[in-house]
């Protein structure tokens, strides 16, 4: 049996430049703003914390219809007895739910919260575009550690 990883690079299921760029002036950069204060909102009421976590965690595909499970994990190809299995978006190992949590209320909430502000006003120059999309592929990371 050969398995072999490739670069989420070399595939990608999001939709193209033009597209994104289109949905990010005519929506994504207003309604990122809102998603994020929502998902504050819940986070900071305890209860709905998992949902504010959750939506962050999807906050890459509000402002760009990114798909933010490719930003992690990538494409695994899998050739056994000449069938080739190809799966995508690889489940990758999470780090301890303690270690997350503890992560999360010292320094993810806050260093989640000015990167994102920070990714927001980089895509409102138009040519930091490309930098901000990546900063949003990169918020789950920011909030809480997840690979």
């Amino acid at each position: 049996m050969t398995t072999v990883i490739v670069s989420p690079s070399q595939q990608s299921r999001n939709p193209g430049c033009l597209i994104q760029l289109l949905w990010f002036v005519l929506v994504g950069w207003w309604a990122s703003q809102i998603w994020i204060a929502i998902a504050w909102f819940l986070i900071a009421t305890i209860l709905g914390m998992p949902f504010g976590v959750m939506m962050l965690n999807r906050l890459p595909k509000v402002i760009a219809l990114r798909d933010p499970s490719l930003a992690r994990g990538g494409v695994s190809v899998v050739v056994s007895h000449g069938v080739t299995v190809v799966t995508t978006g690889g489940s990758v190992p999470q780090h301890n739910f303690l270690v997350r949590a503890i992560y999360f209320l010292l320094i993810g909430w806050w260093l989640s919260a000015l990167w994102m502000e920070l990714a927001w006003a980089v895509c409102l120059t138009i040519i930091g575009l490309p930098l901000g999309f990546w900063m949003f592929d990169r918020v789950p990371g920011l909030v809480s550690l997840r690979r």
